[in-house]
């Protein structure tokens, strides 16, 4: 049932009529926007695991509810801001969209509602929706819980202080300039 259904051009209709289930363990250089967010050379080889499941309400109605439920994680190699260090970021995203006819429709109910709602398509990508669910995962400033080297925590530099040149003072000069000494 899967093999009917691709995840750029998704029949979002279809999609929940058949109860149909996706799976997908993609690369994560796949999702361009995410891997910007990373750093270092290991990023190429991390893995996006997604599934995403449709279910139909109220099949008999005239306009029955369209469900897409959505579950994804990866782990996403970044800095640490406290110490500077690599830090492997955890995501996980699962969420609930309910589709309806159109985008006006959808902008009108979408206030009201508490579920994410979208609208309807033949040709939905269901990927820029995985990676744009993510990146609103993604921390502002990724850290470790605890950082694996003591953070430095002093904003004086000793050596800094110490190459300074010493500043000679302004009255000193005006009276040598009043005296004519030099």
């Amino acid at each position: 049932m899967a093999k009917d259904f691709d995840p750029h051009r998704l029949d979002v209709r279809r999609f929940a009529e058949e109860g149909a289930e996706l799976s997908v363990d993609d690369k994560l250089p796949r999702f361009r926007r995410l891997l910007a967010e990373t750093e270092g050379t290991e990023a190429a080889e991390r893995v996006v695991h997604w599934g995403a499941r449709g279910e139909m309400h109220n099949a008999r109605h005239v306009h029955p509810d369209i469900w897409v439920h959505l579950e994804a994680e990866a782990s996403l190699p970044m800095v640490c801001q406290r110490c500077l260090n690599p830090v492997d970021v955890p995501l996980e995203v699962s969420r609930s969209f309910r589709f309806v006819a159109d985008e006006a429709t959808a902008a009108k109910e979408d206030d009201e509602a508490e579920e994410d709602i979208l609208a309807l398509s033949r040709a939905f990508d269901l990927l820029e929706l995985v990676e744009d669910e993510l990146l609103m995962e993604v921390p502002v400033a990724p850290r470790h819980d605890v950082c694996p080297e003591p953070v430095k925590m002093s904003a004086v530099d000793p050596d800094f202080e110490a190459a300074q040149p010493e500043k000679e003072h302004p009255f000193a000069l005006l009276g040598r300039l009043k005296t004519g000494k030099s």
